[in-house]
């Protein structure tokens, strides 16, 4: 989970031209500055940390689900 810019899947790479790819990119940053620019300073912060907590809550989901899985082989052995 270190390397955020190495993509496992890169199927799409196969599929969607190069160009193509690269100007989605740039209407995403696009559209980054354009909504920054819209709302408030505080409202992007608030946003950014409600993102966070709902990656954190689906963190917590996935690790309980893989502790009980792992329960669940210790009590099969």
């Amino acid at each position: 989970m270190t390397e955020k810019t190495a993509r496992k899947n890169k199927t799409f790479e196969n599929w969607i031209p190069d160009e193509a790819r690269q100007h989605a990119r740039s209407a995403r940053e696009e559209m980054k500055k354009s909504m920054a620019a819209l709302f408030p300073p505080e409202f992007v912060e608030h946003r950014r940390k409600a993102r966070k907590e709902f990656l954190m809550a689906f963190r917590s989901m996935i690790d309980t689900a893989i502790e009980k899985t792992e329960e669940r082989d210790k009590t099969k052995k």
